[in-house]
């Protein structure tokens, strides 16, 4: 079953609903698990796995639109090819990124760690089955070892937003 790349964040939600991932309600594994299984589905109308026309990716840090309040984000990147000119020398895919943020009360305990300068995972655009399958599992062992990460992993998000906004 496929998804069109426009409907992928309902497709996200309705995940996270499944895994019982709602504003309120919301653990780090729960919000996880939806992510392996959403970055797994098929998305309509965007490039090859060739092209990087699908990745994923996990931000954190703390800035402006989180309200300064530390954040993680799970992300899929789309690089999306309708509506395009082909014949175009300077032809360039839409890129989109449907993501789950999840913001965080501050932390006296985190003080220490630096997240305003914030991070990422960096891009990985592994083919869906079981090489991405593999890239999921190197990028939670990341975040199990990243001192910041974990401590965030484990704690409850007091917001959860799931949005689908082109990037770049």
């Amino acid at each position: 079953m496929s998804i069109p790349w426009r409907s992928s964040a309902a497709a996200f939600e309705q995940i996270l609903g499944r895994h019982g991932v709602t504003p309120g309600a919301c653990t780090m594994e729960a919000a996880w698990a939806a992510f392996e299984e959403f970055v797994q589905v098929p998305v309509e109308g965007i490039e090859g796995p060739e092209d990087d026309g699908d990745g994923f990716i996990v931000e954190w840090g703390v800035w402006d639109w989180t309200g300064n309040r530390p954040a993680l984000s799970l992300g899929r990147l789309l690089a999306v090819n309708e509506d395009a000119d082909r014949q175009d020398p300077y032809w360039q895919p839409q890129y989109w990124k449907v993501e789950l943020e999840a913001c965080f009360a501050e932390d006296p305990a985190w003080a220490d760690l630096h997240i305003s300068g914030g991070g990422d995972s960096g891009f990985d655009h592994a083919a869906i089955g079981e090489p991405r399958a593999d890239a999921l599992a190197a990028t939670r062992r990341f975040i199990d070892q990243h001192p910041l990460l974990s401590v965030m992993w484990r704690s409850a998000p007091i917001d959860i937003e799931v949005t689908i906004d082109r990037a770049g």
